[in-house]
Parts: C-alpha cells; sequence; structure tokens
C-alpha cells in the first residue's frame, strides 16, 4: 500500500483523507493505483499530495523522465511540480459543475514517465462544501383547498433543490407555526426530501377565506443554508367528491432509444360527481422534477404518458413522476400518483480510445515485447454494452494487451526490419459487446529506425575486365554495380583497390578507384606484352557503425593490339652472315632459314615470308610460312657468284607490320657432295669431334629446359585452374567477359631460347582449328637474346643448319609458321 496523503498546511487536519494504492502489473512497466481526496473551490496551487514520494519514485528524474499529468478532461485541473514533486490544483474545481447530483465524484487521472515509459493512475475524490442555498422553482405556490377537505388530507407543496450533496444537501422543511396545517416531510426513493401539507383542522371558508404560510427548507450544512417559498392558500367552497386513482404507484419501463410518441404508461382515476365535478383533468405534480416535462408528454384527458423527447440511460436511469388529477368543479382539489420510468439501456456509444504515448521511431533491432504506445478505451454504455476490446490487424509485428480494465499495451510481437517496412500505420479497433456491436479506429504512426545491419550487396561476386592494351590513361575500365538497403548515412559507401593479401603495388601504379562512386579507371597506358592479367579485391565500406565491408574479385585482362612490329632473329641484323652454294646445286636445296619474331599475340604474330629483292629472283624461293630459303632452280655457272637477298617479314595485324631481312649468299665452285662432308672446309676428323661435343651439349642443355618447362606447365596450369576455368571467355575486344568459345590461351616460359625472366614463348590456338603458333617474347633492353645468340653461333656452322634445318622444326614456324601444319608446337 502507498502511503497516505500528507495534510497541507493549507487545510485542516483530515481534510486530505489519505491515499490508496493499488499494485497491478503493466507489461513491461509497473503500474500503480494512488488516490486522494479534497474539497472543492480550493485555491490554484493548492498541494494535494506528494506523488512521488507516494510512488516511490526518484524526484531528481522528473525533469529527465518528463513526468506528464493527463485526464479525459478538456481543462488541466491538476499539474506536478518536477522540483517537489507535489502534485497541486491548476484550475477551479466546482463538484457541482464537475459532477452534478452524483453522489461522489472523482477525477481519475493518469501519471505518465517517458524513457523508460511507465503509467500510474491517480484518483481525486472532490468532496463537497456547503456553497449553495436550497432554491425553489418557483418565487411563491398558491394553493386553493375547499373548506370540504376532510381532515388529514395532505397537499404536495413544491420541492427545493440543493445541488450540493451528503449532509450539505437538503435535508428538512419547516413550516411558519399555523392552527390549520402540519409539515410532513417525505423521502423520495432517490434518497431526496419533499413536504406535504396535511391538514389537521378544518376549514371555514366564511371565516378565513385566505391563509399565507411559509415553507422554508434547510440544508445539513454548518451552519445550514435556508431559502422560504411563500405559501398562499385560497379556501373554497365545499366541493363532496375529489378525483381517486385506481392505485398510487405506476411503474413502467422504456428503451432508451424510444422515439416521441411512445406510449409509457396510462393513469387512470375516477370522481363520483356528475357534471363539470366528475369531468377529471391531469396533469404533472407541482414537484416533479424540472426537466421531466421536456421528456415526457401528458395527456389531460385520457392520463396516457407517452415520449416526447429523447431520453438517455447514461444521464438518468430512473424517472419519477408525479401525476394529480382535480375535477372542473368548484373545488380544486384533486388525487395524485406516482409514475416510476425505468431506462433501459442501449448500445448507442461507440467506445473512443485515447493514445497517451507513442514510443517512435522504433530501432529496428528492438527486443520483442518492446512497448510502443499506452491506450485507454472508454465506453458510457453499461453491462456487457460497455465490455470493449481492442485489436490491431493480423499480420503485423505488434500485439495489444490488458494489465487494467480499459487500459491497453501496444507492443512488439516479432522482430522488425526496416529494409521490408520502413513504417507502419497501425489501424487499432475497440470493439463493445452490445448487439449490434459498435467500434471505433485510430491510427497510430510508429516509423522504424535504421541500424547498419546489411554489408554492401553486389550482383556480382567477381568481374573479368577486358582492357585493350596502349589505352587511354583516366579513362574509366569498369563501374562497380554496388548497393545498400540500409538508411542513407548507413548506406553511404566508399571504395578502395587491394591486392590479393593486401598489397597496394599495382593499385598505386597502374589502377585507381573513385573514393565515392566505384569507377575503376587506369593510371597509365596497359602493355600486353609487359603484363597481361592483373587481380585485383575492391573493398567496399558503408558508412555505419560498425562498419560493414564487402569484397569484389576484379580480374583485369590486358588485351593484344599489333602494335609491334617483326623483328630479325636470324640472319642476326648487326652481323654479317654469307651462306655458301655451290654450283650446281639441285632444285629444292635448302640454303638457310630466315628466323623472326613478334612480340604480340595470337593472329597478330602470324608472321609471312616473302622474297622481297635479289640480284635473280628466279634461284631462290623463301617458305611463305617457314622462312626457308631454297633453291628454287639449279644454280647455273652463270648465276652471279654473289646474291643478296632481302626477304620481307610480314606480321598479320590489323593494320599489319612488316620488317626486312638481309641474307648473302655466296655461290662457290665446290660441289654439293663435298660441302655436305666438310661444311666448314676443316679437317674432317677435327670437325667431327666437334660434331659430337656440340651435339650431346645441346641435347643435355634440350633435355634440361624441357624438363623445367614441363614442370612449370604442369605446376601454372594446376594454379591457374583452381583460379578460374574460363579465363578468356569473351572477345579481345570486348571490355567485360561474355559467353563463347576460348578464343587463346598462353603457355609457360620454353622453347629453344634459355629460361629467363623476360624471353619465353607463347603458345596461341586459334578460334576452331585448334592450331598454335608459337611466339617468342620481347625482349628486354638487358634481354639474354644476344648471349643466346652468341651461342647459337658459336656452335659449328653445319651443326647450326643441322638444329634449324629441316632434321628439327623450321626456326620460321617459332615466330610465325603455318598453323595448319602443326597443331602444337612443343620445345
Amino acid at each position: 500500500m502507498v502511503p497516505a496523503a500528507r495534510s497541507s498546511g493549507l487545510v485542516s487536519p483530515g481534510s486530505v483523507l489519505g491515499v490508496l494504492a493499488l499494485l497491478a502489473v503493466l507489461e513491461p512497466q509497473a503500474s500503480a493505483h494512488i488516490r486522494y481526496e479534497i474539497s472543492e473551490e480550493r485555491a490554484k496551487g493548492f498541494a494535494v499530495g506528494n506523488v512521488v514520494a507516494d510512488l516511490g519514485l526518484d524526484p531528481r528524474s522528473l525533469s529527465v523522465r518528463r513526468l506528464r499529468v493527463v485526464s479525459g478532461a478538456s481543462r488541466k485541473f491538476f499539474e506536478v511540480n518536477w522540483e517537489t514533486g507535489e502534485m497541486f490544483v491548476n484550475d477551479r474545481l466546482d463538484r457541482e459543475e464537475l459532477c452534478g447530483t452524483l453522489p461522489s465524484c472523482t477525477v481519475t487521472l493518469e501519471l505518465i514517465l517517458e524513457r523508460p515509459l511507465e503509467l500510474f493512475r491517480a484518483e481525486v475524490v472532490i468532496q463537497d462544501i456547503n456553497d449553495n442555498n436550497p432554491s425553489f422553482p418557483t418565487r411563491e405556490m398558491e394553493l386553493e383547498i375547499s373548506e370540504a377537505v376532510a381532515l388529514g388530507t395532505r397537499f404536495p407543496l413544491e420541492s427545493a433543490h440543493d445541488p450540493d450533496v451528503g449532509s450539505n444537501s437538503l435535508q428538512t422543511y419547516e413550516l411558519s407555526p399555523n392552527e390549520y396545517f402540519a409539515l410532513r416531510v417525505q423521502t423520495r426513493e432517490d434518497g431526496t426530501k419533499y413536504a406535504e401539507l396535511v391538514l389537521e383542522r378544518a376549514l371555514d371558508w366564511e371565516r378565513e377565506p385566505r391563509i399565507q404560510l411559509v415553507l422554508t427548507a434547510l440544508d445539513g450544512g454548518t451552519p445550514p443554508r435556508s431559502s422560504s417559498l411563500p405559501i398562499r392558500i385560497t379556501v373554497l367552497d365545499a366541493n363532496d367528491n375529489v378525483p381517486a386513482f385506481n392505485q398510487s404507484l405506476y411503474r413502467a419501463r422504456v428503451r432508451e432509444d424510444a422515439p416521441a410518441g411512445t406510449r409509457v404508461v396510462q393513469v387512470r382515476a375516477t370522481d363520483l360527481d356528475e357534471g363539470p365535478n366528475g369531468e377529471i383533468v391531469y396533469s404533472f405534480g407541482s414537484h416533479t422534477r424540472a426537466g421531466v416535462q421536456d421528456l415526457f408528454a401528458l395527456d389531460p384527458v385520457t392520463g396516457l404518458l407517452t415520449i416526447k423527447g429523447q431520453l438517455d440511460f447514461e444521464d438518468t436511469k430512473l424517472h419519477e413522476i408525479y401525476i394529480q388529477a382535480k375535477d372542473k368543479g368548484a373545488n380544486p382539489e384533486g388525487a395524485h400518483c406516482k409514475v416510476l420510468v425505468e431506462v433501459m439501456d442501449v448500445n448507442d456509444n461507440a467506445p473512443e480510445i485515447t493514445v497517451t504515448s507513442v514510443y517512435s521511431p522504433v530501432p529496428e533491432d528492438a527486443p520483442l515485447g518492446t512497448v510502443i504506445a499506452l491506450l485507454s478505451v472508454t465506453d458510457l454504455d453499461a453491462g456487457e454494452n460497455g465490455l470493449v476490446a481492442c485489436e490491431v490487424p493480423p499480420g503485423l509485428p505488434f500485439s495489444l494487451t490488458s494489465s487494467l480494465q480499459n487500459y491497453f499495451t501496444l507492443k512488439t510481437s516479432a522482430a522488425l526490419d526496416r529494409e521490408a517496412v520502413p513504417e507502419y500505420n497501425l489501424s487499432l479497433t475497440a470493439r463493445d459487446s452490445g448487439t449490434p456491436s459498435l467500434s471505433a479506429l485510430t491510427t497510430v504512426h510508429v516509423l522504424v529506425s535504421d541500424i547498419n545491419d546489411n554489408p554492401p550487396q553486389s550482383s556480382q561476386s567477381s568481374y573479368d575486365v577486358y582492357v585493350e592494351e596502349n589505352n587511354l590513361p583516366g579513362v574509366p575500365i569498369l563501374n562497380l554495380s554496388v548497393w545498400d538497403p540500409d538508411a542513407p548515412h548507413n548506406a553511404r559507401l566508399s571504395f578502395s583497390l587491394l591486392e590479393p593479401g593486401g598489397e597496394a603495388g599495382l593499385v598505386g601504379r597502374y589502377f585507381a578507384i573513385s573514393r565515392d562512386s566505384g569507377v575503376v579507371s587506369s593510371l597509365i597506358a596497359l602493355d600486353h606484352e609487359d603484363q597481361r592479367e592483373f587481380e585485383l579485391t575492391a573493398l567496399i565500406s558503408d558508412g555505419g557503425t560498425p562498419v560493414l565491408t564487402t569484397n569484389i574479385s576484379l580480374n583485369i585482362f590486358v588485351t593484344d593490339r599489333n602494335d609491334n612490329a617483326p623483328q630479325v632473329l636470324y640472319p642476326w641484323p648487326d652481323r654479317s652472315s654469307v651462306e655458301t652454294l655451290p654450283r650446281g646445286t639441285s632444285a629444292g636445296h635448302l640454303i638457310t632459314r630466315v628466323v623472326g619474331w613478334d612480340a604480340d599475340a595470337g593472329h597478330n604474330a602470324w608472321l609471312s615470308y616473302n622474297l622481297l629483292g635479289a640480284p635473280n629472283q628466279s634461284l631462290f624461293n623463301v617458305g611463305l610460312r617457314s622462312g626457308q630459303v631454297s633453291t628454287a632452280r639449279p644454280v647455273q655457272d652463270t648465276d652471279s657468284p654473289r646474291q643478296i637477298l632481302t626477304v620481307l617479314i610480314t606480321d598479320n595485324g590489323e593494320p599489319s607490320l612488316s620488317t626486312t631481312a638481309t641474307l648473302t649468299v655466296s655461290v662457290t665452285e665446290e660441289s654439293p657432295e663435298a660441302r655436305a662432308e666438310f661444311p666448314s672446309g676443316s679437317d674432317p676428323g677435327e670437325q667431327n669431334k666437334n660434331l659430337t661435343f656440340y651435339l650431346l651439349l645441346s641435347l643435355i642443355l634440350v633435355s634440361v629446359v624441357f624438363a623445367a618447362t614441363v614442370l612449370g606447365v604442369i605446376i601454372f596450369k594446376v594454379y591457374k585452374w583452381k583460379q578460374s576455368r574460363y579465363l578468356y571467355r569473351g572477345p579481345a575486344s570486348s571490355l567485360y567477359r561474355t559467353p563463347g568459345p576460348s578464343l587463346h590461351t598462353d603457355a609457360l616460359p620454353g622453347g629453344l631460347l634459355p629460361v629467363t625472366p623476360h624471353l619465353y614463348h607463347q603458345v596461341y590456338l586459334t578460334t576452331d582449328s585448334r592450331r598454335s603458333d608459337p611466339l617468342l617474347k620481347k625482349p628486354n633492353a638487358a634481354s639474354p637474346l644476344s648471349s643466346h645468340q652468341n651461342t647459337l653461333r658459336s656452335c659449328d656452322p653445319v651443326f647450326y643448319r643441322q638444329v634449324l634445318g629441316a632434321e628439327s622444326a623450321p626456326p620460321g614456324q617459332v615466330r610465325g609458321g603455318n598453323p595448319a601444319q602443326n597443331d602444337t608446337k612443343t620445345f
């Protein structure tokens, strides 16, 4: 129990009767019920009680938690001082204005605290004080009484009205002293008093035709208040019979929605006289309450009581009507009866919903059971018509619970997701139990606030980008499509680039990404011959707390352009090379082989050889794809002893690039058989020894290089197969990868030349033909090509021709051999 309210110094002890607190559970906060009693007409600022102390609250948290007093009235009668915790009177309290004639007057309040949300219920009982005088409806009363009236006859008098209640209401009547009448005070069924004159001494018209009396109404206050009503009595000559009702009390029941003209009851009185003295006229009695005649109509001839106005069960449940019957004779004395009309309730009042507090916006990670709003529902009807149930539309993550009558708590019943539903317009329905049922609808707007629970999202986890070499620096090559479903402040994205393993070497040197837009661009012109593939990671971070990130893999492939002209490997451009051709050599004799190479790839590296110039072009023939220089006819004695051949080497690019190789052929007189036997002109025994040594050395070197190449290819293929099974799935001119057959692939370093980081072979496969075109990489400035050439040149010329001759793959096919001759070239 909450302690009783403390007495204020402004009132007498006992004016504040106490505080009763009923603890109840209002999920998820506790709710208490406190009760105060004060007198009406207290001055503004009068302290009712310390609600903070009575509720056990912390006074220091009042301003932070915003303690508010909410009532259903339009005027705010009470307020709470946040500094002292006292609830004080804020407006004039008139019990009669607030509650009329009700015996008890209670003002219901809700005390609301925020952060967290708590609700306390308070009742202030307004005690009546004797501040109203009894009053009569008329300034004076006139009675006409026949002298023949029998002793003991009663005459109802005007009833006084006192708006005060309890002991301060009308308590009794007093009559001025006289010798004819006594006063009898009667009590109605509702507890109110009325007075009747009782004739105790026979009247005598001849002796005293008029009598003056004073009726005084007194209340029970201290001191009592009173009012007086003059009564003028006119004594009439005798009339033998007066009307009489067949019963003194009539009862009737009628619905509050009964239309005008509905029959209530019919009273009946009889008079034994004849003529005008026997004709009865019905009328409302003098002590009938004010306002009854506005609701009911009485037929003066038939005595039929009907509905005249609109009844209201919520206003008055029982009407007490007094009817008198008088004849038309000289004796105005009449009979009186009472009619009790019970008003039956109908369901004519819809519920009313009051939302006292709304918690919005609600974080989307709010736990289940979070209180969103407090609602109070009222219905003026009675019984089942006043029983109200409140409901929320199905399928929403909210529910309504009630722990106090007519109070409901709106709370979450499921997880919220701002990205799915950012706000709710909850249509709450209150429905009573009447027939037909009436309902009320109110809308509660609830916003859902965002939390950073979604990382950046992309339609692709990786991008394959194809960029043609020699591109323009700064031009975008890729625009990442990334979004974040969170709210704008959490969805603010920033982009950065990383290499695998977190390195950033290639990022700052080759590529950049816009931090805000996610546009990737190259910083320099890319070179297919320098590096063909870049593996990067785009890191996308949002602006929430904590920051959420997403990684997207970027595979950037540099496609080839025909930007390198063919180069001559043999004959060496900077060295004089003379090939000998004995006279009498037959047609088809292989003289040498022109070897060219192109740093480009694929079709751009396919080379073709043509004889551009010679003293006698009919003598020589150059293989279009192989570059083999051979005799087109037998060598004749008339042929010039010195032949300078110019061979045009052209690639297959668009546009094609070309270069020339100059070859000197010396026509000698020795026979082809001797030249074949002793190619160098040295001693045959010495020549055979050198040839054997070089053959063994070359075989060992080629075997070692071949083994290393095969092992490297296997390791590289396994590594690349794990990363991606489809490295080149689109045409070289496409910026992004598109489905389609593979156009080309690369092989690892290997082949004829020494294995170095700067010199390796490329094997290009054409579409459909599945044929390859081996290609040597363009040497760098510090290329070991010169050492390779020196190594070849140091060999015996016969051995050199054997290595590059028909016994092995033609040297021309290393750079640009006919792809139709071999499916795959492996060195």
